[in-house]
């Protein structure tokens, strides 16, 4: 197993540390429930150092960006980040990722940590393009700052007008006094915030100076699983869980991550399934009834028939409600539809709703 650069950090607190993605990482501190609050109140602060970084760089970096991801890298300026995933060749999902646009002929690639390689092969079967590709994974740290003091806790720490970068813009700068740090507003809350990039040797420092700053806030440390909690709310998806080899863009619903105004890997696949319509789509629901919807459990109609699955689901600690995300079939995927979600062998009505949840 793989170890961040903040692994005795987390040790030392008293995390609880599981396998995750080939790392040891930290799964929670002080309990879910109180790090998913801090970061929709006040701020948490997540080590998300496992996932995996590329740089793209050289004259044919953005026709190879093009090819192999869904969204147009065309609309992408100098310092603006961009969601999108690399399809596979059978209209399936590879991975999905942040594009970021350094300068030109110059991109970072941010992908998830269990796909570094796959990803890596994935695009490096596609250079024809002389583009010269890095995996910085294993020399980068990543640090996540979410919540809505997040921004207030990390302007003490930069002289960067944070106020001055919208959502999924980037900037390069110091963070106390670490210098070249990719301060990014992006995140996977939906709480609002900063992640920042920068060399692993700078790791226990940063953690160290954002929990001191953010003292006052009422910052804490939080662990993977609030993350997970605290992106479901939002109806974020979760590579492996809500998408994966088999599952298109049209039907997770990331129609808006898939442009047809270039030329990628599989978009007749998805070009077709956007004409025609597809027979299975990612939906929201809530339990009308008690009960902890969970990945894998069968959806079904009033007559019993399985119609579908949950891919992610969990109790909100917001909503107070079993909630979650699963492929149903049509025409039951629909808004305000009635299904059920079989827990422990009881079918509980659920409602196909819109997300976000919360």
């Amino acid at each position: 197993m793989k170890k961040t650069a903040l692994y005795d950090k987390h040790a030392s607190l008293g995390a609880k540390i599981v396998p995750f993605a080939g790392f040891e990482m930290p799964v929670q501190y002080s309990g879910v429930t109180e790090e998913h609050f801090a970061v929709r109140e006040k701020a948490g602060l997540f080590d998300v150092s496992h996932m995996g970084q590329f740089f793209v760089e050289g004259p044919g970096a953005k026709d190879l960006l093009q090819l192999v991801t869904t969204n147009n890298v065309d609309a992408l300026e100098n310092g603006k980040a961009q969601y999108s995933c690399l399809p596979n060749e059978n209209g399936g999902i590879v991975d999905d990722l942040i594009v970021y646009k350094m300068e030109d002929e110059k991109y970072f690639v941010v992908v998830n940590a269990s796909n570094i390689e796959k990803d890596w092969n994935h695009i490096v079967k596609y250079n024809n393009f002389d583009a010269v590709l890095t995996n910085a994974s294993d020399d980068m740290s990543l640090l996540a700052i979410q919540g809505p003091k997040a921004t207030e806790i990390l302007q003490k720490l930069t002289d960067t007008n944070l106020s001055e970068i919208p959502y999924y813009n980037f900037t390069v700068g110091s963070v106390a006094g670490v210098n070249d740090v990719i301060i990014s507003n992006t995140g996977y809350t939906g709480s609002g915030g900063f992640e920042i990039y920068f060399q692993n040797e700078s790791a226990e420092k940063l953690w160290d100076e954002i929990i001191k700053a953010g003292e006052s806030e009422g910052i804490i440390p939080c662990g993977l699983a609030a993350r997970d909690t605290l992106r479901l709310e939002k109806g974020f998806c979760l590579y492996g869980m809500d998408i994966d080899d088999t599952t298109s863009p049209i039907e997770a619903g990331l129609g808006w991550i898939t442009k047809f105004d270039k030329d990628f890997v599989s978009k007749d696949i998805f070009a077709k399934q956007k004409e025609e319509g597809v027979t299975r789509k990612l939906v929201g629901f809530e339990l009308q009834n008690k009960g902890v919807p969970r990945h894998d459990y069968p959806v079904v109609d009033a007559e019993g028939n399985v119609i579908g699955k949950v891919t992610s689901g969990t109790q909100s600690p917001m909503k107070k409600v079993g909630l979650g995300l699963a492929y149903v079939d049509k025409p039951h995927f629909k808004i305000g539809s009635e299904i059920f979600i079989q827990v422990r062998n009881k079918n509980i009505p659920a409602k196909v709703v819109k997300a976000p949840f919360v």
